[in-house]
């Protein structure tokens, strides 16, 4: 049955040309998806800076030319004003500070997924459960995108589910990050509805990621995100060099020499010279027209032995490097 289904998979499955156009496509689009995320975000805190810290800033400026004013004619109402003007700069400055931690939050350079998504949870109004299961450290742009696909889902949860408990697991499957955020609300979240989930969608894109959502009405609501390759340097270091090719590499390597030497090269010298001691060389029992064919043809294995021991291992290297970025369909050469 293995034999039969790797061979209807040969035969029917799609050629490298039609798979790598579909994930040029996939490419293209999540691109696109990616620009305008940015866009966005970067429209959010223009607007964010406009709205919030530079109105702060200007208003404070101007409260303190009235205290200037006001100093000498009434040092009471410039006092008050004083104190104004220190609460709007601690205000300018929390909105400086969640501003900064919107584009980036230090915990998460800093400590990583798991205790910036516990951060996280203790900032939020619900009682939330965070377990995770990570024998590596994805690289920063993945953490980030979890991190804030985490953070949007636990919004949803807060303002429109209705939840009031929610599990967050985080772990690693495959070598992809898998998230898995769970809660007890109403339910009845559709991406298709244009809601928070669709950006959450876009982020992932730009990592080749896959958002699934299970949300019946009355709840719970599932939202699971996979991220492959997100521990794609733990593949790479772990990936041992599979037992039928070490066993054919260890072959080569132990006796190429045997027809290459012996049976080759110091047999072709023996034919030059024409001795007559034959001792072991076996070409030189064959009667003589296919002497010079047997010495060529154990040349040529022996060189063939030494060069497959060295091209294996190096073609293994180079198909877990690529291996990557590459779907494995395209290694069928078709």
């Amino acid at each position: 049955m293995a034999g039969y289904a790797w061979w209807n998979h040969l035969l029917l499955s799609p050629t490298a040309k039609s798979v790598l156009a579909g994930r040029v496509q996939r490419l293209d689009q999540a691109r696109l998806a990616t620009v305008d995320s940015q866009a966005s975000e970067l429209r959010r805190i223009e607007r964010d800076l406009h709205d919030g810290a530079q109105a702060r800033l200007v208003a404070m400026g101007m409260t303190l030319g009235a205290v200037e004013e006001l100093m000498d004619k009434d040092p009471a109402a410039a006092k008050a004003l004083l104190g104004k003007v220190r609460e709007a700069s601690s205000t300018a400055l929390v909105e400086l500070r969640d501003l900064v931690r919107g584009i980036h939050p230090p915990v998460l350079a800093e400590r990583g997924l798991g205790d910036a998504v516990r951060a996280l949870a203790l900032d939020s109004p619900l009682k939330v459960t965070v377990t995770v299961d990570l024998d590596a450290r994805p690289d920063s742009p993945v953490e980030s995108a979890a991190y804030f696909s985490i953070s949007e889902l636990l919004t949803n949860a807060t303002r429109h589910g209705g939840a009031e408990r929610v599990s967050i697991d985080i772990s690693s499957h495959d070598h992809a990050l898998r998230v898995v955020v769970t809660d007890d609300g109403a339910g009845g979240a559709d991406p298709s509805l244009g809601s928070g989930l669709r950006g959450i969608e876009r982020r992932l894109a730009a990592f080749d990621g896959v958002l699934a959502v299970s949300s019946p009405r009355g709840g719970p609501t599932t939202a699971t995100f996979d991220l492959p390759n997100a521990l794609a340097e733990k593949r790479r270091d772990s990936t041992p060099l599979p037992r039928g090719k070490a066993v054919i590499v260890g072959i080569c390597w132990g006796l190429g020499w045997l027809p290459l030497f012996p049976q080759g090269l110091v047999t072709m010298v023996m034919k030059i010279i024409d001795t007559e001691h034959l001792s072991w060389f076996l070409a030189l029992y064959l009667p003589e027209p296919l002497q010079w064919p047997l010495i060529v043809f154990n040349i040529a294995l022996g060189l063939s032995m030494y060069a497959a021991g060295m091209i294996i291992p190096a073609m293994h290297s180079s198909r877990r490097r690529l291996a990557e970025v590459v779907p494995a369909r395209l290694w069928l050469g078709r």
